[in-house]
């Protein structure tokens, strides 16, 4: 390996331009792997990726997903096999995977929609007053997804009864917490946006990830709207009952006889488990 590269934050310099200039001169006769189809459209931040790409002297380039954005779409690789270079398109899983926010937002016009949730054994929303539903990994591990989303939601009823933060709380990631929405037909406080309805999701451009961490009415909305993409379900082993916010159509069981919904991972985080499921 001789360079490499990913995209900087603010959306320039392009991973291609970094990896070749790390790669310098070493790059002719070397062959390119890009997650992501080299852009073909020029920015006033920075030369289009796949004619710097075109001119490197490049041996060959694979590309792990098709860039479905009009001002590339196939131009980028047409561009980089008219110079002369051989470009192999593979339409990698992983590739496509790692740009899931972006392939949504291309194809949907609004980003990819994460459902987290802890759950009681009995699928209990609320923990016993004063404690934690979950343990501290657990909640570590809900913060370093945080730090990967632009947005986080919750609904009137989270923000009144909780006064959520939202932020991550891990070090050295306290400035990648995301935007703070919340879901209303009413005005946002101070330093949050508001959403009307989940159907209006379009307006929350340009963020590509969003993250739902509302109560049972908030989930169920989303959820009945079907723009749900992911659910991250922390599963506490404890019994909560009573009778607060349940949602018992999320239970382990019910789940894994739903046509809609696919275990792409189970894990043990503590005393917890993590259950993510994606849409069929």
């Amino acid at each position: 390996m001789i360079g490499r590269g990913w995209t900087q934050a603010g959306g320039r310099p392009h991973a291609e331009a970094a990896a070749l200039a790390a790669a310098g001169e070493a790059a002719k006769g070397a062959t390119l792997y890009v997650t992501l189809e080299p852009c073909a459209h020029q920015s006033e931040r920075g030369p289009a990726c796949a004619d710097l790409v075109a001119a490197a002297g490049l041996s060959r380039v694979v590309v792990g997903c098709h860039d479905p954005d009009p001002r590339t779409a196939g131009a980028g690789i047409a561009r980089i096999r008219a110079a002369g270079t051989p470009v192999e398109l593979i339409e990698h899983p992983t590739c496509r995977a790692s740009l899931s926010g972006f392939l949504v937002r291309c194809a949907h016009g609004r980003p990819e929609v994460t459902l987290k949730l802890a759950l009681s054994a009995d699928c209990r929303l609320a923990p016993p007053q004063g404690q934690w539903l979950t343990g501290q990994v657990a909640r570590a591990h809900t913060h370093a997804w945080r730090a990967k989303m632009d947005a986080i939601l919750v609904g009137r009823g989270t923000l009144e009864a909780d006064n959520p933060r939202l932020d991550v709380r891990l070090p050295g990631l306290a400035e990648r917490s995301p935007q703070r929405w919340l879901l209303t037909s009413g005005a946002a406080p101070e330093g949050w946006h508001a959403l009307p309805s989940p159907l209006d999701l379009g307006v929350m451009a340009p963020a590509q990830y969003l993250m739902v961490e509302g109560g049972a009415q908030t989930a169920r909305a989303f959820l009945a709207a079907g723009l749900v993409d992911r659910m991250m379900l922390y599963r506490a082993p404890q019994t909560v009952g009573g009778d607060g916010a349940a949602l018992p159509e999320l239970s382990a069981d019910i789940l894994a006889a739903s046509d809609s919904w696919q275990l792409i991972d189970s894990r043990p985080l503590g005393n917890d488990r993590l259950d993510v499921y994606e849409r069929r």
